[in-house]
């Protein structure tokens, strides 16, 4: 696990003391060893965290005959197959990791090499010869690359940081990523909050030569494949699965534990690794002891049930959370809207004093149905029937109910379903995970624009038949909230502390089963992730197959009113919102105002507002001052020769060895 950057200089000289400073700026994402490779063309850097092969491996890596570059992050778990396969063909190897596979499979095979990546990567390849720059992120998102267009240069890097290296990088605000993180509480790519900067989709390659950009998936159209024929054949193949995708996943040069919730995906992971672990199991847990919400109950059953060696860490009021949130303005890199970020810092700063590598739950939930707001998709299917009026009539009444501090009560539920049953079902979808209406920023966001969320919309599938309702919005969260919500998140407080983290679930080859599951086999009546409970039944403790989804963050509107309340007077205060050129402070107030008299539970989207002022702070990004909002359609971010043709990633995770043309 690593951090990559780089910077072309081709037509125009790199400032100096640039790549030590992105160097520099990524050695939290590798502590381990940091190089760096120049010519008078590009520049390239590397910062590792020692996984596998712990006296090799060390970046960036030429190939033997010097013209081919690799900066890698990321694991490849059948490098030893790609290994296999590509000394019969005569390469030769001088250490056992797997970048040195990735830098040979891509001398033999070229572009398309990375369909046949099984893991999580970002990985830069330079070859001299050509001036050729290529970027390749996989196909779930596990791993972040960003990238900037320049004068006919490009920068690139695992964060933005190393891209802000660069003093001639303008850090000006974007406000279409910006109305989407309003919006969503996340950065879809291939937005940024920074103008000018972009992600590069997972799955995708960008190739860059000599000022001159193409991007284009690496990812072949899913094959046609039967679906199992009844739920006990889906069970046995989820179980094989589990067991290749954990299996692969559980070897590691450096200690490894698991991340436990006490929830259904979690303990289902620590299940198969103790099973296929010959050593005792190091299990890590944040609890909320006190809390309505606290899962340590279902945590201890769970890690005696399987005997592990459990650690875990009670977040309450007394913890240090004003300096954690201060800290999260630089690790964040883009502010993180999700207060789950909080408890996630501090289970992988817990985690990093026994072990440097973690496998968690990430997925299931977006792979087999498992989010409460895939419940309200099918009401709402039922609900919006309803007379536009008799809705709104409801929403009236069930604002009178009295808040409460509860981190999502039954309350905020309530009102949360009416006020999205009263939108379009796909801006309701993202509404109920999300933050701010498209109404509610109009009030206080002086650029608020519905284009560039409209523009995100629009890559959902058209709605089917009323049976599959469901993969509409399973598959646009694979594509959307999950790299760019939850694994961003995951990646960015883990990385701060130096721990890698590794989801079993998004295995391809789980990701192709689901993607070709019927959908009675993930949500039947009110039972979610079917397929996975049943596969579980005789096997977990009977409390954790039964007891409700419970997000993983913090009861924002309660710390808010109490422990964090001066972090929020001090950072939305009248100087700092108006200087920031972005809202109308009056509207701001009113928010905070009706928040702390419980008049409303605006506890998550003023979280969202904190995080943003803080990161602007922090990284000096220049406010938009009066100029009018310019929307870039998503289609128009790339400067491609040719167009960039989106698969959905619930059928993008296949591996083939077509070549990329």
């Amino acid at each position: 696990m690593c951090g990559i950057l780089g910077y072309t200089h081709i037509s125009r000289g790199l400032p100096d003391g640039v790549l030590n400073a992105g160097i520099a700026a990524l050695i939290h994402r590798g502590p381990d060893q940091q190089g760096s490779f120049a010519t008078e063309h590009v520049s390239l850097g590397a910062t590792r965290l020692r996984i596998v092969d712990l006296d090799g491996g060390d970046q960036p890596m030429r190939s033997p005959n010097g013209d081919a570059v690799i900066a890698f992050n990321g694991e490849i778990y059948n490098h030893r197959e790609l290994r296999t396969e590509l000394e019969a063909l005569g390469a030769s190897f001088h250490t056992h990791c797997d970048t040195e596979v990735v830098l040979n499979a891509f001398l033999e095979w070229g572009p398309g090499c990375f369909a046949r990546l099984r893991g999580m990567f970002a990985v830069a390849i330079w070859v001299e010869s050509e001036r050729r720059l290529l970027l390749a992120r996989d196909q779930m998102g596990i791993k972040p690359l960003y990238y900037r267009l320049q004068n006919g240069e490009i920068f690139f890097g695992s964060e933005l940081k190393c891209i802000f290296a660069n003093p001639e990088v303008p850090r000006r605000i974007d406000l279409a990523g910006l109305n989407c993180v309003l919006s969503l509480n996340y950065v879809p790519g291939p937005f940024t909050l920074v103008e000018g900067i972009s992600k590069l989709m997972p799955g995708c390659l960008l190739d860059w030569r000599k000022g001159c950009m193409t991007i284009g998936s690496f990812v072949p159209p899913a094959k046609e494949a039967r679906a199992p024929g009844s739920l006990g054949e889906a069970c046995e193949e989820l179980d094989g699965l589990l067991t290749q995708s954990v299996t692969e996943q559980l070897v590691s040069d450096v200690p490894l534990g698991i991340w436990l919730s006490g929830g259904l995906d979690s303990s289902t992971v620590l299940n198969y690794a103790s099973k296929l672990s010959p050593n005792r199991l190091k299990t890590f847990s944040v609890t909320f002891h006190g809390k309505s919400f606290d899962e340590s109950r279902y945590i201890q059953q769970v890690s005696s049930h399987f005997g592990t060696d459990h650690t875990e860490f009670d977040l309450n009021d007394h913890a240090d959370l004003a300096d954690v949130v201060g800290e999260l303005a630089y690790y964040s890199d883009e502010p993180s809207a999700d207060a789950g970020a909080v408890p996630v810092w501090y289970l992988a700063r817990m985690s990093r004093k026994d072990v440097t590598v973690v496998l968690s739950g990430e997925g299931a939930d977006e792979l087999f149905g498992g989010y409460l707001t895939y419940k309200a998709d099918r009401y709402n299917r039922y609900f919006s029937g309803l007379p536009r009026t008799l809705r709104r009539a409801a929403l009236g009444l069930a604002r009178r109910i009295p808040v409460s501090d509860e981190k999502i009560g039954l309350e905020y539920k309530i009102k949360r379903f009416l006020e999205g049953s009263l939108l379009s079902a796909e801006a309701a979808h993202m509404f109920w995970n999300g933050s701010f209406s498209e109404g509610e920023k109009r009030r206080f966001f002086k650029f608020a624009d519905p284009e560039p969320l409209a523009s995100i919309l629009n890559e959902m599938r058209p709605e089917g038949s009323r049976e599959s309702y469901l993969e509409r919005f399973l598959d646009f969260d694979q594509r959307y909230s999950m790299p760019d919500g939850i694994l961003y998140k995951v990646d960015r407080m883990s990385m701060a502390h130096a721990v890698e983290v590794r989801p079993p679930f998004l295995d391809p080859r789980i990701v192709a089963f689901a993607a070709r599951l019927p959908q009675r086999y993930k949500i039947a009546g009110l039972e979610t992730k079917r397929v996975l409970r049943r596969l579980m039944k005789d096997t977990l403790p009977p409390a954790v197959l039964s007891r409700p989804k419970v997000g993983f963050d913090i009861p924002i509107h309660e710390w808010f009113r109490g422990v964090l309340r001066p972090l929020l007077r001090d950072t939305l205060n009248e100087k700092a919102v108006t200087e920031s050129g972005l809202f109308h402070w009056p509207a701001v107030s009113r928010l905070i105002d009706e928040h702390l008299d419980r008049k409303a539970n605006w506890g998550y989207h003023l979280w969202g507002l904190v995080t943003l002022i803080l990161w602007m702070r922090r990284w000096n990004i220049e406010a938009p001052a009066s100029q009018a909002l310019v929307f870039v359609p998503q289609s128009d971010v790339f400067a491609a020769e040719q167009p960039l043709e989106w698969q959905p990633a619930a059928y993008s995770a296949q591996t083939s060895e077509i070549p990329l043309n």
